[in-house]
């Protein structure tokens, strides 16, 4: 006697006697049925756990093949381990040196009403976008050099990204702003009051403002309008566009073409407006018949001047060129310069080289001194 079973469609067993007498025919069909039932429900399993996956995880694969990326892993200094350690600890001296000296030009330029002129207001606003700046990336460069993961989801390198360049532009149209506060002290000495007012003065630096992140905000929508694809892996330590547009899935040479442009629109343009300033003031400079007159109008132009050098030249060798990103360790020093090393020479030079800066300084600590001996 042979039993076959089989399991119906509730899923219950149902067993079926073949008589030692009945056709062998008979078992071998019901063999081929129980298999076939067999493989009806395996494959029904397999298309419910398929479909069941598609709703838990989204689409994992772009329409090349390649992997969608849903998260980039910074390298940063990863190459360098042994060094590492010291790098945090001179990034954070830096960093907390770039801190102190912001705020105290701040704040001296707050207390002192002698300096409540639109070329210190216009520094004061300098000081605290160079202090937006650096807490963009630095404090999230130190982690990195401390811990062993270095990934940062795409929402927060997007994040990271808007402000970045919405301060970077900030910086040089304020410091072109400067440039012409400067022109106009100096080559329009009686008409200063009237022309940089303090409403016109507020006007451009609401108008700098919204440029600057105008400015920001499409070149990021603009890069993150793709996906990514490939290992995800940023060649840095910040989410810089070169290394973030190299993982677009799309075609990103008409994107890099758009931002080159862009850049030359915001770094050389200002640039070149700077100059032209200086150019006026260098005429006006010449014709002052004394030589202490000369020195003076000059001196109130040099720490400026000292800035725009440092920061657009870091930005041009960035920016502004067209195979930007092709050497990634190269970029990297260069970045480290421009957000450690920059933020630094701003207090530092308007400290050192601005009389007026020092006198005010040198006044705060007297008056501090004077209250703890009291």
């Amino acid at each position: 006697m042979t039993v076959v079973s089989r399991t119906g469609n509730a899923g219950q067993a149902e067993s079926r006697v073949l008589e030692p007498g009945a056709d062998d025919g008979q078992e071998v069909a019901a063999m081929v049925v129980l298999h076939a039932v067999r493989l009806q429900q395996v494959t029904s399993l397999s298309s419910v756990v398929r479909r069941a996956g598609e709703k838990l995880a989204p689409e994992k694969q772009h329409s090349n093949g390649s992997w969608l990326v849903t998260e980039f892993v910074l390298e940063g200094f990863s190459n360098l381990p042994e060094l590492r350690p010291t790098l945090f600890a001179l990034f954070l001296l830096t960093y907390l040196v770039t801190l102190s000296g912001n705020a105290t030009i701040i704040t001296i330029i707050q207390v002192d009403r002698t300096l409540h002129t639109p070329m210190y207001r216009f520094l004061a606003v300098l000081s605290l976008s160079e202090t937006c700046y650096t807490l963009v990336t630095i404090p999230n460069m130190l982690a990195h050099l401390l811990m062993e993961s270095q990934a940062i989801p795409i929402a927060g390198c997007r994040a990271q990204m808007f402000f970045f360049l919405g301060l970077g532009c900030n910086n040089c149209f304020l410091l072109t702003l400067m440039g012409y506060d400067r022109y106009v002290a100096i080559c329009h000495p009686l008409r200063y009051s009237v022309i940089m007012r303090p409403t016109v003065c507020l006007y451009l630096g609401i108008l700098i403002f919204c440029s600057g992140f105008s400015v920001a905000l499409f070149e990021t929508c603009l890069i993150f309008s793709s996906p990514f694809c490939g290992t995800g892996r940023v060649e840095h330590f910040f989410c810089d566009i070169a290394p973030v547009l190299k993982l677009s899935c799309a075609e990103s040479s008409g994107k890099a073409l758009a931002i080159f442009f862009l850049s030359i629109l915001v770094v050389l343009v200002s640039f070149l407006l700077i100059l032209l300033s200086y150019a006026f003031i260098v005429a006006a400079i010449v014709r002052i018949p004394s030589a202490a007159g000369r020195r003076k109008a000059f001196s109130t132009c040099a720490a400026h001047l000292t800035v725009v050098i440092v920061h657009f030249g870091c930005a041009s060798i960035i920016y502004l060129r067209p195979d930007s990103g092709a050497n990634p360790s190269q970029d990297r020093l260069v970045a480290v310069f421009y957000t450690v090393v920059t933020p630094l020479l701003n207090p530092v030079v308007y400290t050192l080289r601005n009389k007026e800066v020092r006198v005010a300084l040198k006044k705060s600590l007297g008056r501090g001194s004077g209250l703890c001996l009291h």
